[in-house]
């Protein structure tokens, strides 16, 4: 049976929407799964359903598409669909997988979608049940157990790790974005600078959580929504 990719439009103009649709028409592998038109619509989808592909405009109101790329809990393959040049960088450091300047072609779209596939098999490889996480402290590969993690916060280039009963975190080098491939639906970024285990959470006071080991933790109000996912 032919796989299917399950596709998610975000962008704040109909023509484009019409546009993406249309090339996803022409794709039989390609499976249109939604519209939204502004990031904050788009990241309650990408909360509540799986997508496999995500078909990503850059200026959109509410909630623009790097902030959208900063806070994806599921991370699908994304493509930047966009008309301006400027965010690329940006984009590829949230991991994009291609960089398309409107308009779209459908030669670009179907050369795109070709390297979007093989990003999501790599990420159909890897989802099962982690258990550990080996990160990198004081020069030595060291395994954590997943389920021992309490929170991890960011502080300038480095993550402090906190662990179920002990005072001292871990502290390695990385940033939010990468550590967050590393971990399970367990984990959510609930701040810019925070990612908490849900299963560590005690209360949900709408603008901090308290944790197991009573670590009181900030809620940013743009992850409000990946923080309701908790409760």
């Amino acid at each position: 049976m032919e796989i299917k990719y399950k596709c998610l439009i975000v962008d704040d103009e109909k023509p484009a929407h019409r546009v993406i649709k249309s090339h996803i028409g022409q794709c039989p592998e390609l499976l249109y799964g939604g519209s939204a038109y502004n990031g904050k619509d788009a990241l309650q989808m990408i909360v509540n359903e799986c997508y496999d592909m995500i078909f990503l405009d850059i200026n959109m109101p509410i909630l623009t598409g790097v902030e959208l790329m900063e806070r994806m809990p599921k991370r699908p393959v994304t493509i930047v669909t966009t008309a301006y040049s400027d965010y690329a960088l940006k984009s590829f450091q949230y991991d994009a997988v291609d960089y398309l300047l409107k308009p779209v072609s459908f030669p670009l779209f179907a050369k795109a979608v070709e390297k979007a596939k093989l990003f999501c098999n790599a990420n159909s490889q890897k989802t099962e049940v982690k258990d550990i996480i080996r990160l990198k402290v004081n020069g030595d590969i060291t395994d954590i157990a997943l389920a021992e993690i309490v929170c991890i916060e960011s502080v300038g280039n480095y993550l402090k790790v906190y662990i179920r009963n002990t005072i001292v975190p871990i502290v390695v080098y990385g940033s939010l974005i990468e550590i967050m491939d590393n971990l399970d639906s367990r984990f959510v970024q609930v701040h810019r600078s925070h990612i908490v285990n849900g299963e560590h959470l005690m209360v949900n006071h709408k603008h901090n959580l308290s944790l197991t080991d009573d670590r009181i933790v900030p809620v940013g109000r743009k992850y409000q929504i990946l923080v309701d996912k908790l409760n």
